[in-house]
């Protein structure tokens, strides 16, 4: 309706600038900008994310699925492989079964890369990315349902150990090492904290379940958070910490209590890969009935992919918080109805 739209135009408009500045800020720093395919054959392969089918059909007639990608990471990937050291990308997403103010099954991810550089340095670059998203919008307070940041000020950063013993009174570490995972060991600490636990709840899914009701209401308030050094069982496509290897190298920014974005030192064993692949896609057909095809062709650019970083960040959700819109579909040019 033409009134609906009237109301939402000034913040699709900043929507626009922000993505102008955001792309401005990347080419100054020698990244090139990509457009990566959304059919792909594989989705993903982490358990818990949800995809759309399709079917191909060829001029023959003959037919095979693909799906669209849930980010475009393979695909990015690949190209680190080819030999582009800096790229990024302002990917439309999808994902099944997500719906809500934070949540639209289509979405825009900008993901970016860095050849030979730690994930240390992208934790600046998401940094100074909120700091020029407030400068676009003149709005240096974000707020999100009653928690506020100061987008100007630097970021802070929590190890995922230290925000469980602060925030949840539990003891994170002494529930996992480099070989496995104390799963009774963590239901009986959450159980003690208020946390339903289900009895076929994995050690995965209690620590989502205190994650999310626990530590993340509390992280990016007053000033961007990076939430850093997460077990090695949950950063499926991070590599290890060297000295710590129960430890993986990823991390998330949050703001407001809103996770913003998702970066790791990039795995590049092609066999570790694999592995983990084999086992996200196990737990998915066990819990879910389904599981999605494996990118042989990923995993062999994985070989020749030099060490590298890589983040991806909810853009939608960064024009939100910048414009203090209260619903992803206000930001968005033609939501879904």
């Amino acid at each position: 309706m033409p009134h609906v739209h009237a109301d939402r135009r000034p913040l699709l408009m900043a929507r626009n600038r922000i993505k102008a500045a955001i792309r401005a800020w990347f080419e100054g720093q020698g990244f090139v900008e990509v457009d990566t395919g959304c059919l792909q054959v594989s989705p993903g392969n982490e358990t818990h994310l949800h995809a759309f089918r399709t079917e191909l059909i060829g001029t023959d007639l003959a037919r095979r699925d693909l799906y669209l990608h849930t980010s475009p990471e393979f695909a990015m990937k690949k190209l680190l492989a080819a030999g582009e050291p800096k790229i990024f990308t302002f990917a439309p997403c999808f994902r099944n079964r997500e719906r809500g103010a934070l949540h639209s099954p289509e979405f825009t991810m900008l993901e970016w890369y860095r050849a030979g550089e730690s994930a240390e340095t992208l934790w600046k670059d998401c940094a100074d990315l909120v700091r020029l998203a407030a400068e676009t919008t003149g709005r240096q307070e974000w707020t999100w349902r009653g928690r506020t940041c100061d987008a100007f000020k630097a970021y802070d950063f929590t190890s995922l150990d230290q925000a469980f013993f602060q925030f949840a009174q539990i003891a994170l570490h002494e529930t996992y090492d480099a070989a496995g995972v104390d799963r009774e060991g963590l239901a009986t600490r959450a159980v003690a904290q208020g946390i339903d636990v289900a009895a076929d709840d994995t050690w995965s899914d209690i620590f989502s379940k205190v994650l999310a009701e626990k530590i993340e209401p509390y992280l990016g308030l007053y000033r961007p958070e990076i939430l850093h050094d997460y077990p090695h069982h949950e950063a499926a496509l991070a590599r290890r910490v060297a000295d710590y290897p129960q430890l993986a190298e990823r991390f998330e920014l949050y703001v407001c209590g809103v996770e913003l974005a998702n970066g790791f030192g990039e795995l590049t064993d092609p066999a570790e890969q694999r592995r983990r692949f084999d086992a996200e896609m196990a737990e998915k057909a066990r819990i879910y009935g389904e599981r999605y095809p494996i990118d042989d062709d990923f995993l062999a650019a994985l070989a020749q992919m030099p060490e590298a970083s890589g983040c991806a960040m909810g853009f939608d959700r960064l024009v939100m918080l910048a414009t203090g819109a209260p619903h992803i579909d206000q930001v968005r040019w033609t939501p879904l109805g």
